[in-house]
């Protein structure tokens, strides 16, 4: 498997530059698609949201309605780019940094299938054969290093995918890929990051979320 190949990242993170503790650097996982909901990998397939994660999306509006963003960054995948704007989030870059982890040839199929060949197979142990953990953690650091940039000048928020939104949480407070396992994140569920005395911290994880309307 390619993601223990080097153990390059299994080391020290992204290393933030001195941050205020008002920092606010939003993450936001895509609402449901058919495809999260039967737990199937989804990386480069461009699914839509379902009618369930398009309501999802809308009720983040009632976290990230009141912010006023000085960067709003997503994936190129349609069911973030629709997620960000039925969240009244505007999008100011489009980047590939920000897509899903490459599954290669697992890509549409579920952790159970996976397991069926490869017994004990989990992606934080051994990463996916489209892309190993070391360009994962490579993308993630570029990522939080462009949004530690402009948080000085306000929240930032980060509209992506499941198993790349953990890595981001783990390398924010310098752990390698791997500690995402440890990071469970639902569709739409938004989680912010900050600091505390300069350093980097989870300020919330997995938001939950009334999207029911009731």
């Amino acid at each position: 498997m390619q993601g223990t190949e080097a153990g390059a990242h299994q080391g020290p993170a992204f290393a933030a530059p001195d941050l205020p503790d008002d920092v606010a650097l939003w993450i936001v996982r895509h609402g449901e698609t058919e495809w999260s909901a039967s737990g199937q990998h989804t990386s480069t397939t461009d699914l839509p949201l379902t009618a369930a994660g398009e309501q999802q999306a809308v009720a983040l509006r009632r976290v990230l309605g009141d912010l006023d963003p000085a960067l709003v960054m997503s994936s190129p995948r349609r069911r973030s780019l629709d997620t960000a704007k039925l969240a009244g989030l505007s999008v100011d870059e489009i980047t590939d940094d920000l897509a899903e982890w490459d599954y290669g040839s697992y890509e549409g199929r579920t952790t159970a299938e996976i397991q069926r060949e490869h017994p004990g197979w989990t992606i934080w142990t051994d990463g996916a054969p489209g892309e190993s953990m070391d360009r994962i953690a490579e993308r993630a650091d570029r990522v939080l290093a462009r949004a530690a940039k402009a948080l000085p000048d306000g929240p930032v928020v980060l509209v992506g995918h499941g198993h790349f939104s953990r890595v981001l949480g783990a390398r924010w407070i310098g752990l390698p890929v791997s500690a995402g396992a440890h990071l469970l994140l639902d569709t739409a569920a938004p989680s912010l990051l900050g600091a505390q005395y300069g350093a980097p911290a989870i300020v919330h994880w997995n938001l939950p979320l009334d999207w029911s309307g009731s």
